[in-house]
């Protein structure tokens, strides 16, 4: 059974190494992933799915104002098509949908079909293009989603 929750302190390593494992030269280094854990980044959210007390996925959003974004989404390899992805998107719909948002947007490389098929599969859409926006010059799909309140929602 996999667990959502939000990350605490004692998760940073874990989380660094997901950062490594699963988005390589775009990973966020170990020093700003602690810098968010721990609150000092003042509209960061991280949660951490967790799965026989091991933290196997991440996801990491911001707020402010009438947008929330996802940052990050990872899953470790071996706990991927098991649900996590989606039960970590669907406690950051919620968390958003607490706050002023109106929307959640997010940035997914263009060569990464799984991604933009599972967002799709969750009723994003794209709403733009970010040419060379990752390190290695891929672009990055701007999807957005609606979360009930203007931007397209009800």
């Amino acid at each position: 059974m996999t667990v959502i929750r939000a990350a605490g302190p004692d998760d940073v390593d874990a989380v660094a190494r997901l950062e490594d494992e699963c988005l390589g030269a775009d990973a966020w280094s170990e020093g700003l992933v602690r810098e968010g854990v721990l609150g000092r980044l003042p509209t960061v959210t991280y949660l951490v799915a967790e799965a026989d007390g091991q933290v196997v996925g991440h996801a990491v959003t911001s707020s402010a104002g009438d947008i929330a974004e996802l940052q990050r989404i990872a899953v470790a390899p071996d706990h991927r098509r098991r649900g996590v992805a989606a039960s970590l998107l669907a406690r950051v719909v919620d968390a958003a949908r607490r706050t002023p948002a109106d929307r959640l947007l997010l940035e997914v490389r263009e060569d990464n079909s799984g991604a933009l098929s599972f967002y799709a599969g969750q009723g994003f859409v794209e709403i733009d293009r970010r040419p060379r926006y990752y390190t290695d010059g891929t672009t990055a799909v701007v999807l957005r989603l609606p979360l009930g309140r203007g931007c397209g929602g009800s």
